[in-house]
């Protein structure tokens, strides 16, 4: 069958479904509770799928597995198991319960409003307001870039109708159902991603003789010197630590750790039911980025064995650049695993853009909006507001991809403002929020240290690249160290500031006193309805 065609089947079932379940739950998305979180009655499958499909977008798939897989061979997929145990299975086991019960007891529907309740600044909610839209926006406009080269491999249209089309289905379905229609969604693309990498998995190694025979002729291309001055060391892209593990560390904690700061994905805490759900949400999101990451960045080690279509050039890399890689191993497969590919990819990517909408959007309506410009906005109108962002958010991110396609010198800033979001965003928020929902002796101050050191510093990393240090040119290593750093800012930041009222931190942990049959720090109530989702 023509591949067109199957893909063009393939899709048209996809995106009915998202547009119906969005359709559905729209009686769920009438108040800003409802719209926002759900009405924090998520269950452990969907807030599981919801946090896992918010975290491994196109990027990963298209963009760091090709780029990690060429430079550092099969231990990239050491990034994979980092974002599992460290991105997913501690993100869930440190914040998940903790969170909730905060959350829900200081009435806070976002990360921003979180700091300004917990600390009793609303100059906090403002900068963190204000953090979150510089850094969203060209994030979310990083979405498209990884869709573009599998889509031109797939259909022989211009890129810039996949950017219309993704753009308009994203928003029917979120401004329709608000969260609830976005989880059930990132469900049903979280099982396309699960059965789509392990296909394509299969797929590529049966292409080169099976695991033995590729692992072989991996081995056999020698890799850089370990030692200056030395020769090639032979199969260097089958070690357990790769040529650079210094730098593949720093991969590993800016993808790992940064889930813990990014307030797309603490989000997900937010909503989820009850204590069933969390120890469920656990185990579940944790196999899905064994299988997912690790799958990505597994997949990406054998890149170097496609080295005869990639038109490696003098320089040592592909023609086409690191982008190229994943498609062009991807070239070869059946009709129906290259649709399989094309919707697995857009799910990520789609997953991924509806959880940075919402937030960006919900931030700005009740962290900015409301109480800045509106003194005192009804629910109804919040929710309207939220809507006409979410339009906003997606037009502006759309409008910045296809400005990128189209132009013969891509935008240098915008591009380099999608290296450090997750690295300026994370720093910013990882460190206050993770102490501030554990320590009482955590002070304003600190938080403004972090909210004001992590974006510069990432920021001063990448404009002033040629005069920083060789460990620092990288803006991975960059936003990597400035998560690292914000956990050490904030406890000696404390030592030397005011420390907060009595009162203010005791009525924020009063929560974890309340008796539910254990304490509430210990279990949320409601477990009688753990199994649903």
């Amino acid at each position: 069958m023509n591949q067109i065609l199957v893909n063009s089947l393939l899709l048209g079932v996809y995106f009915t479904v998202l547009v119906a379940i969005g359709l559905m739950c729209r009686k769920r998305a009438t108040d800003v509770n409802g719209f926002v979180l759900g009405g924090r009655a998520v269950g452990p499958w969907l807030t599981a799928f919801a946090f896992g499909t918010s975290y491994f977008s196109a990027v990963v798939f298209v963009g760091y597995a090709g780029q990690f897989g060429w430079r550092y061979g099969l231990s990239a997929t050491w990034a994979g198991i980092g974002n599992a145990l460290i991105g997913s299975l501690l993100a869930w086991a440190v914040l998940g319960r903790r969170t909730r019960i905060m959350t829900q007891h200081l009435d806070s529907a976002t990360m921003p409003d979180f700091f300004a309740k917990r600390f009793g600044s609303p100059g906090l909610k403002l900068m963190a307001s204000v953090i979150i839209f510089v850094f969203l926006i060209p994030y979310t406009a990083s979405l498209y870039n990884g869709l573009s080269r599998l889509f031109g491999m797939a259909f022989s249209i211009d890129y810039a109708w996949c950017i219309v089309l993704m753009s308009v289905l994203t928003a029917v379905y979120v401004i329709a159902g608000g969260y609830m229609a976005t989880a059930i969604n990132d469900f049903i693309q979280g099982v396309v991603m699960l059965v789509g990498i392990s296909a394509v998995i299969w797929a590529i190694l049966e292409s080169k003789g099976g695991l033995i025979a590729a692992l072989d002729g991996l081995a056999r291309i020698p890799g850089p010197a370990m030692i200056p001055g030395g020769e090639p060391t032979p199969g260097i892209f089958t070690s357990f630590l790769g040529p650079d593990p210094l730098n593949l560390l720093f991969v590993v904690i800016l993808t790992s750790l940064g889930t813990w700061g990014l307030p797309q994905m603490v989000q997900k805490f937010y909503a989820i039911k009850n204590e069933g759900s969390i120890k469920k949400g656990t185990i579940i999101s944790t196999l899905f980025a064994f299988v997912v990451a690790g799958g990505c960045y597994f997949l990406g080690g054998f890149g170097r064995l496609f080295t005869d279509v990639l038109n490696v050039g003098p320089n040592g890399l592909p023609a086409g650049g690191f982008d190229a890689i994943i498609p062009k191993m991807l070239e070869s497969l059946s009709p129906m695993l290259i649709a399989l590919v094309v919707v697995l990819v857009l799910s990520a990517s789609m997953s991924t853009l509806s959880s940075l909408v919402i937030t960006s959007s919900s931030t700005l309506t009740i962290d900015f909006i409301n109480g800045t410009v509106v003194k005192k906005m009804k629910d109804r109108s919040q929710v309207l507001c939220i809507r006409v962002l979410i339009v906003a958010f997606i037009a502006v991110s759309a409008a910045l991809a296809l400005v990128q396609y189209k132009s013969e010198s891509p935008i240098a800033f915008i591009a380099q403002m999608m290296g450090v979001s997750w690295g300026a965003m994370a720093g910013a928020f990882l460190a206050p929020f993770l102490y501030a929902l554990y320590s009482r002796k955590v002070t304003a101050a600190s938080c403004w240290v972090c909210f004001v050191a992590a974006p510069v510093f990432t920021l001063v990393g990448v404009f002033c690249r040629d005069a920083m240090p060789t460990l620092l040119k990288s803006p991975i290593n960059t936003g990597a160290l400035a998560m690292l750093g914000g956990l050490v800012l904030v406890p000696v930041v404390n030592l030397f500031t005011r420390k907060p009222p009595k009162d203010l931190v005791d009525g924020s942990f009063a929560c974890y006193e309340k008796t539910v049959v254990v304490p509430q720090a210990t279990a949320l109530d409601g477990e009688q309805d753990s199994s649903s989702l």
